[in-house]
């Protein structure tokens, strides 16, 4: 606990930036601002009812009371806590409540209860020697006020006073001390969450930004990757089609030529509707509409693996929570890649999958024992996206893609994606398009 000492016992030191004053530091100024007045308040009527001095004493003590409470007013009421913190104005206050309550206690003993206050004003002075020394002469008065005051005090029993005044001293100064340091931390631990809170609700104003503009690039990507595929498939067999039905209408005459041409016509149609259904089939992932993320990788690793008679083990680690369609769709579509890619190039014995869930982000690992590869060379995709277009995919949703290979050593990669819960999928609709039609 670091002790300040430029600040005072009492108070802690004054909020930066413009921040509200703690709760239980308020209602401390609340109450320390109305303590003395009950703390002068009692000995005075204790003076006017029980006091065998004259009438002409007890009035000229009551006006003396007066005069200290309309110097409370004046220095603990009226001024701003700005002012009050004041290094001169608090010594100032100090002096005037120690003046009052010193004049008050030798002429009533029972002002002695308004001389405690003393000490507060006294903590409240900086540096810290200085409210130290406030503290001591408090004790110091407020024990020999009574007694025929501090100089006849000490002379007859110096031993006796200075050590009751050390120990009060210590105490109520390290007291404050402590009191004042737990207040700064406190100060300091609430702007410090207050910090991290900004800085975490900017953290997702800048996610949300990254995946909006990440799903827009998705959008026109997919969008050119669609008619990339159906000028590349279904236009040229349509073409085709359409030019042996009518090679085969001009053979009508020849039987066997007419066969042909309506035969390439139907085996053109055929490669055209597996076409086509591929094409439906990447807009959507029909796993994730009626599972979780990690049952449809599960069940995407076991069809995999029936197909290939090769051993596929997936497991979950982490706390599995449902994300964003985007980020699901994507470790489903990568998963699929990387197998079909273990199947065509790697010869492996087995495969082992992993989704992890860290917080916020999401790590799925594909490792194989295959015959690996150098990653400088990759070996060309066929018909898929390969491990250019798995990275693209990753990169639009601001995530990394890492790749392990090399020859006879097997293959390991990883992707790493923010793991944006689905609450957010209403704050990512732009512009009409939603999370099902992001690739229409």
């Amino acid at each position: 606990m670091k002790l300040d000492w430029r600040g005072s016992l009492l108070a802690p030191l004054p909020s930066r930036g413009g921040d509200p004053p703690l709760r239980w530091h308020w209602w401390f100024n609340r109450v320390e601002s109305t303590v003395p007045f009950v703390l002068l308040a009692i000995p005075a009527l204790l003076s006017a009812l029980h006091s065998d001095q004259t009438a002409a004493h007890r009035l000229t003590t009551l006006a003396i009371a007066a005069g200290a409470a309309v110097w409370l007013v004046l220095t603990q009421v009226l001024p701003s806590p700005r002012i009050r913190e004041n290094a001169a104005f608090a010594a100032l206050t100090f002096v005037g409540v120690i003046s009052f309550a010193s004049v008050l206690q030798a002429r009533e003993t029972y002002f002695l209860i308004f001389t405690v206050h003393a000490f507060f004003p006294a903590m409240r002075m900086r540096p810290i020697p200085v409210s130290l020394l406030a503290v001591a002469t408090t004790s110091l008065l407020i024990n020999t006020v009574s007694n025929g005051g501090p100089i006849q005090a000490l002379a007859t029993a110096p031993a006796i006073w200075v050590t009751i005044v050390i120990v009060q001293t210590t105490a109520i100064g390290g007291g404050g001390a402590v009191f004042a340091a737990v207040g700064r931390q406190s100060a300091d631990r609430k702007r410090m969450l207050d910090q991290l809170a900004a800085a975490e609700a900017e953290n997702r104003g800048l996610q949300r930004q990254l995946l909006t503009q990440a799903r827009e690039a998705g959008v026109l990507d997919e969008r050119q990757r669609l008619s990339q595929e159906i000028h590349d498939t279904l236009a040229q067999g349509f073409t085709g089609i359409i030019t042996q039905l009518e090679a085969a209408a001009q053979a009508r005459e020849n039987p066997a030529e007419w066969q042909r041409h309506l035969d390439t016509a139907k085996a053109l149609a055929r490669e055209n509707l597996t076409a086509a259904r591929r094409s439906v089939h990447a807009l959507r992932p029909e796993l994730l509409e009626s599972a979780t993320l990690p049952d449809a990788l599960a069940e995407v690793a076991r069809l995999w693996s029936e197909r290939t008679a090769v051993p596929a083990a997936f497991s979950t680690t982490g706390t599995a929570e449902a994300l964003h369609p985007e980020i699901e769709a994507t470790l489903l579509r990568i998963t699929q890649e990387a197998l079909s890619n273990v199947a065509k190039h790697a010869q492996a014995g087995r495969v082992g999958l992993t989704l992890s869930y860290m917080g916020d982000e999401v790590t799925l690992d594909v490792v194989d024992d295959g015959v690996g590869f150098d990653p400088e060379n990759p070996p060309p995709s066929e018909g898929g996206f390969g491990l250019p277009g798995m990275r693209s995919r990753v990169q639009r949703l601001a995530g990394t893609l890492h790749v392990e290979s090399e020859p006879g050593g097997g293959t390991a990669i990883s992707v790493n994606l923010p793991a944006v819960p689905a609450a957010t999928l209403g704050e990512l609709k732009t512009d009409g398009i939603d999370h099902q039609g992001a690739s229409a």
